[in-house]
């Protein structure tokens, strides 16, 4: 006859399966969340639980049962966030992972679901398109990571269920680099009080908001640099304001080439009121330089240069990639592009790549030519040498 066991209990029940029961840390009676098909099983799991709370890792399961949709929104109220990276928290939330995890208890979601969630995200819709497209589903996926994460270490959940390997990064694909001609018939085309704009993006690698938020002391033609220490911030509601950068690496001061500094010189003076704070880029009518009234001006110049499809932020690309060619360094790429982590700045280092195989090509291009001349006076020491059968 089998003696009492020293920690929890196990009971057979009608159904035949049985049940592991326990007393908890907080003095509670608590069931396993599960039944099991023989009393070992229940037996091991019991084994496990008291060495969990030998061991402190025990977990109170009451904590896990406030649901996903109470616990996220708690999560993001509670969060020190930008306007904007708020509102597009909010938005993934409501329209990606409430519908899914919203009624779930915290506790209860685990792995399969995260990965049943993703695939469902991502399954093929009417027309054989994506129901949602991959960035916004990354998106989602680090909101959701990062949502319980925090539970994990709030002691809800033992571990983040979020382990799907890649299902953060965003894959998108390479944006076009212009080439010179296409800047230069962008600039014939743009209309003459915007050109400084598209010089500042692609030559100081400025994003539309930081352009559109810059301010004539922001400007230093003497030492040939631009400073950025704000951008402009439009919520889905259509208000405007100045911001600061999302990190600190977005507040920088950035060098732009001398060849610019004229036609900079030249826009301060013709579209820019005297005032130091006055702003340098306003829409066509004088008022705040938006994504809306700027992109009817960009469409037209763009189409009429034959670069139809082409958007404002690929000439911020060209700038970057034009950066590495030169042989920037990393580090160097990441504060013109004002990131603070290294993945951004790494996609332009296939254009030092680039440079490298183009520099091994015309180092090959000579070795060749110098072959096919032969030496120049006379026989080559090896020549002299098999001539005298030193060299077999």
């Amino acid at each position: 006859m089998s003696g009492k066991r020293r920690f929890g209990r196990v009971r057979r029940l009608p159904s035949g399966r049985f049940q592991a029961r326990y007393l908890g840390p907080d003095g509670k009676d608590r069931p396993a969340r599960e039944t099991f098909a023989t009393k070992t099983d229940a037996e091991v799991w019991l084994t496990r639980k008291e060495v969990e709370i030998r061991d402190g890792e025990w977990i109170d399961p009451d904590l896990g049962k406030v649901t996903f949709e109470v616990y996220a929104t708690g999560w993001i109220r509670d969060r020190m966030l930008k306007p904007r990276t708020e509102e597009l928290y909010r938005g993934l939330l409501g329209k990606h992972l409430l519908p899914f995890f919203g009624n779930r208890p915290v506790g209860e979601i685990r792995e399969p679901e995260v990965r049943r969630w993703q695939k469902e995200r991502l399954t093929t819709g009417p027309r054989s398109r994506p129901a949602f497209g991959p960035v916004t589903v990354a998106k989602a996926y680090r909101l959701l990571h990062s949502i319980m994460a925090t539970a994990a270490d709030d002691g809800l959940i033992r571990r983040n269920p979020c382990r799907i390997k890649g299902a953060g990064q965003e894959d998108s694909a390479e944006r076009p680099v212009v080439p010179v001609a296409g800047l230069v018939e962008l600039l014939n085309t743009i209309p003459v009080r915007y050109r400084a704009l598209l010089l500042l993006a692609t030559f100081a690698s400025l994003r539309f908001g930081e352009l559109a938020a810059l301010r004539r002391c922001d400007i230093d033609l003497e030492r040939c640099t631009v400073r950025v220490a704000r951008s402009l911030v439009q919520m889905n509601d259509g208000v405007l304001f100045d911001a600061e950068p999302k990190s600190r690496a977005g507040r920088r001061v950035v060098a732009f080439p001398r060849e610019i500094a004229p036609e900079l010189r030249w826009h301060l003076e013709r579209f820019v009121e005297p005032g130091q704070d006055s702003r340098v880029f306003v829409g066509p009518k004088g008022g705040r330089l938006r994504r809306s009234n700027f992109g009817l001006i960009w469409n037209k110049a763009r189409d009429a240069a034959g670069l139809s499809g082409l958007h404002l932020h690929d000439l911020r690309h060209t700038g970057n990639t034009m950066a590495a060619a030169t042989g920037a360094s990393l580090r160097e790429l990441m504060e013109r592009m004002g990131h603070s982590s290294t993945r951004a700045a790494l996609i332009y280092q296939h254009a030092t790549r680039d440079r490298d195989e183009a520099i091994a090509t015309a180092m090959g291009e000579l070795f060749a030519t110098a072959r096919r001349k032969g030496p120049a006076k006379g026989r080559s020491g090896t020549q002299r040498a098999r001539r005298k059968g030193r060299v077999s």
